[in-house]
């Protein structure tokens, strides 16, 4: 199906241009948010006719974005939540959470499709993640996920979870894209790994 971009889509392309896509996905996202409109006659008429005042509307919407990027670089929230002595969380941290913290933190609107995040958050720790203000304006988050207050502010001063094992050298701050082992194999190798150390 073809349409025409009203604004930037990631892995896709810019505001006017047309491009190819299945319609599922038109049909289900493009179309409904008002991010595409139907690559028809009447629609690419309107389309020109109405550029201008569209691109207008973006940059405005894009500096807005901008200066709250501004506001909230190099935030850091804190997330308490219940966890074992190992580090692993009861229950999770999922984009919502995230979002109500940079809200609370910083009295940004951020909404939860607008944290870029794959998985939710499983462990006690310092995590980067991406916040999409606008299509063209990201800034990275960090969330902290301690048990405790207390926790929270040594883990932001040294840069490490505090777990039982603290005698582990670990990465001061882990990105949202390094992922757990998710097959047995995998698994069973980082054990062996583990027991070999």
């Amino acid at each position: 199906m073809q349409v025409i971009l009203l604004e930037r889509v990631e892995r896709l392309g810019h505001l006017g241009d047309e491009v190819s896509v299945k319609p599922g996905f038109a049909r289900n996202f493009l179309l409904p948010q008002g991010k595409a409109l139907r690559a028809t006659p009447d629609n690419i008429a309107y389309f020109e006719k109405e550029r201008k005042a569209i691109e207008a509307t973006n940059d405005k919407k894009r500096d807005a974005a901008q200066a709250d990027a501004k506001k909230i670089e190099g935030l850091t929230v804190d997330l308490i939540r219940q966890a074992s002595e190992g580090g692993q969380l009861y229950g999770s941290v999922a984009a919502r959470d995230i979002a109500e913290a940079v809200r609370g933190s910083s009295e940004i609107t951020v909404r939860r499709g607008q944290v870029d995040l794959n998985i939710n958050l499983k462990t006690i720790g310092l995590f980067t993640v991406p916040v999409t203000l606008h299509p063209e304006v990201k800034v990275d988050v960090t969330v902290n996920i301690a048990r405790t207050g207390d926790e929270a502010k040594i883990q932001r001063e040294t840069g490490k979870a505090l777990i039982a094992q603290n005698d582990v050298d670990e990465e001061p701050t882990q990105s949202v894209g390094e992922q757990e082992p998710s097959t047995e194999s995998e698994v069973a190798e980082t054990n062996e790994e583990e027991t070999a150390a």
